[in-house]
């Protein structure tokens, strides 16, 4: 009986664990969606990923 009772314990508590993971996930990611990281700052422009500076002498060109 005594080890059912352990097993029930763990997994109980595995399940609360998970939940509160979950909890602070939520919390986490609504904060992260009401701080915008990736806005430019007004009147700077983004850089194109296209074009790459090239050295002097380069024998590509």
């Amino acid at each position: 009986m005594a080890p059912l009772i352990l097993i029930a314990a763990v997994i109980v508590m595995t399940a609360i664990g998970m939940h509160q993971m979950h909890l602070l996930n939520t919390q986490h990611d609504a904060r992260i969606a009401a701080y915008h990281f990736s806005d430019a700052l007004p009147g700077v422009r983004r850089r194109s990923r296209k074009h790459h500076p090239r050295a002097h002498g380069d024998p590509c060109r």
